[in-house]
Formats: structure tokens, C-alpha cells, sequence
């Protein structure tokens, strides 16, 4: 575990890390094991258990009502603060939940939205997916709410479209916390390009031992563990559901954003006090196609958390060694001081 670019008001974290073997108690990757139901999940995981109450807010966009489904959490005892926790692309807002109530227990209101595309929220058939339409449409849904001033978790994707956030609400952005983030290289300088079609192509070919041995080697290093069964169970059951080939297709959308609209060239324009906490051991990034030096040489965590924290003008990185690609769940009580210590 190593500390750099570490500012005062976050020693009180530093020195509650020292303390993590390793980042401590590991934590289940949703809020219980759900086993999917014969006959799988629809598009919109109707029966699918979040672990606190639902809503949904209506976005227009693209000439078209679509809704977007969220959680939002308000503590006990609040601090008139507000979290925005951005999920990854092969996730949901329901995988959050340790996170939810770290926040909220802090004093911390909590907003979850599954953006459009993912989760509970509409799948769209047609729909220009950018992370500036997703930015928009998570403000929109925070006006609705009364939200003023937030700070702003992502993780994975979540934390391109928190930079992206970031970027075009530098007024309203607190904060911005980036764990373990995909987007730290632009991969279309190195990797050949993929049409929506043959995303799609791939995604149908997708099998549920294909999708747990990709989250075993890539996230977890092989060592798959219970805890983890709950990343699992959307995608499966969406697969084994009646509206996989809809799933599909919003996927390869997504995957064209993620490729075509980096945002590692702007981390020097971002002016939010940010938050890196980089798993070493992850080694995620879009390959599809490069040669074996291309494919070797991508997702090097280390080197490209180190990377950014340079970029970013005010910047702390937090390194846990031995850690992939979800901090949240493999080293929750390191994770969570890094996290809280910074937006306290």
C-alpha cells in the first residue's frame, strides 16, 4: 500500500491504512447472493433485488422519453453533503451497496442512478451514447432532486464519465474519487478498430462460463471466491432472459463510446481536488485485436495510476498492492479510508 501526491487533510487516513493488512475485510460484491430464476432476467432485472428502494427519473433525450433508475440514500444524521457513485460497465448501482452505507453512515446523502443503458434503466434501440449525453442526464436527474454541489465516485467506466463530469461541471463538482478507472490510456492508438456491429457480433457469442472466467482472470488474478458470485448474476441471468439480444446490443453502443472518447487527454483541464485509489494488480483494458507485444503492454495499472495523478493538477494516489480491479469489494476497509479520509 503506498501513499503519493498525499495532502494534509488526508493524513488521518494514511493513518488509519497503516492499520489494513491489505486492505482488511473482503466484501460481497452486491448486497446478498441472488440465485437468477429459471428463465433468466429482462431487460429491466424486474425481480432483481437492489439493495435499497428504487425510483426512477424520466430523461428526454434524442427525441425520446427514456428512464433512468436510481437510489437515493439519505443518512440519519446528514452533513449536507452528497455522493454521486458512478457504476462500471459490466455493473450496476446495486453492486455499491457497502459503499451506500460506509457513506451514510458517515453522514453522507447517497445518489445511485444506473445510467441509460445499464441496469434498471431503459435500453434504448437507437441512442448516440457519449459521456457528455450521460453527464447531462445524470445532472438533469440531481436537479430533480434538489442536489446542488456533489462530489463524484466512479469506478471503471464510472470513472470516465466522473471525469467527464467533472470537466463540464467544474462548478458543481466537490470532489471527483476515481477507483481503479478504465480510459488511463487511449486504447484507439494502439488497438484496431471495432465496428458496433462486430461489438454486437461478440457479445451474442458471449457464453456465462466465458463471463466468470473474464471476471476471474481479469479482476481477480484466478482466485475466485463466494463473495464474488453476485458480479455474476445480472449478466448471466440477462443472457439465460427473453432480452439478451437487446442487452447485446446497448453493450456494443457502449463499448463504441468507451473506445472512441477518452478522456486521459484532459486530466490536465480538470480542476476538482481528486482521489485515485489504483488496485496494482488490475490489468483491465479494451485489447481486441492488437499483437501480443500490444496486448502486453496495455493496462498497466501501476504505471498508469501514477501517470494521471501527474496530470491531474490536484491529485492524491493511493496504491493497494496485491489488489485488481474492484478495491470496493477485494480490500473494502483500505478502500474505504482512502475514500472517506479524502471526502472528509
Amino acid at each position: 500500500m503506498k501513499w503519493n501526491h498525499l495532502p494534509a487533510m488526508t493524513l488521518s487516513a494514511a493513518v488509519l491504512l497503516a492499520g489494513c493488512a491489505h486492505g482488511g475485510e473482503e466484501k460481497k460484491a452486491g448486497p446478498s447472493t441472488r440465485a437468477v430464476k429459471q428463465g433468466g432476467l429482462d431487460a429491466r432485472l424486474t425481480g432483481y433485488d437492489y439493495p435499497f428502494p428504487v425510483s426512477t427519473f424520466v430523461v428526454e433525450a434524442q427525441q425520446q422519453k427514456l428512464e433512468m433508475a436510481y437510489m437515493d440514500v439519505r443518512p440519519a444524521q446528514p452533513n449536507g453533503r452528497t455522493v454521486v457513485l458512478l457504476h462500471g460497465k459490466n455493473f450496476s448501482g446495486a453492486y455499491w451497496a457497502d459503499t451506500i452505507e460506509l457513506l451514510r453512515d458517515a453522514g453522507y446523502r447517497v445518489v445511485v442512478p444506473d445510467q441509460i443503458g445499464f441496469g434498471k434503466s431503459s435500453k434504448p434501440e437507437r441512442f448516440q451514447f457519449s459521456f457528455q449525453q450521460l453527464a447531462a442526464s445524470t445532472r438533469d436527474l440531481l436537479d430533480s432532486l434538489g442536489v446542488g454541489d456533489f462530489s463524484v465516485v466512479g469506478h471503471s467506466m464510472g470513472g470516465m464519465l466522473a471525469t467527464r463530469m467533472a470537466l463540464m461541471f467544474p462548478e458543481r463538482v466537490e470532489k471527483l474519487a476515481l477507483v481503479n478507472p478504465i480510459g488511463l490510456e487511449d486504447w484507439k492508438q494502439h488497438v484496431p478498430y471495432r465496428t458496433v456491429d462486430e461489438w454486437y457480433a461478440q457479445e451474442l457469442r458471449a457464453t456465462p462460463e466465458g463471463v466468470k472466467r473474464y471476471m476471474e482472470q481479469n479482476y481477480f488474478d484466478g482466485q475466485w471466491k463466494p463473495a464474488y458470485d453476485a458480479l455474476v448474476e445480472m449478466p448471466i441471468g440477462w443472457m439465460q432472459g427473453p432480452d439478451w439480444q437487446q442487452i447485446a446490443w446497448n453493450a456494443a453502443l457502449t463499448y463504441d463510446m468507451v473506445f472512441t472518447q477518452p478522456v486521459v487527454h484532459e486530466f490536465p483541464e480538470v480542476k476538482a481536488e481528486t482521489l485515485l485509489v489504483i488496485g496494482q494488480r488490475d490489468r483491465t483494458a479494451v485489447r481486441t485485436g492488437s499483437d501480443a507485444a500490444v496486448h502486453a503492454r496495455l493496462g498497466n495499472y501501476p504505471q498508469l495510476g501514477r501517470k494521471a495523478a501527474a496530470a491531474i493538477p490536484n491529485a492524491t494516489l493511493v496504491e493497494l498492492a496485491g489488489i485488481g480491479h474492484l478495491p470496493q469489494v477485494e480490500a473494502f476497509d483500505a478502500y474505504a479510508a482512502a475514500l472517506v479520509g479524502f471526502l472528509r
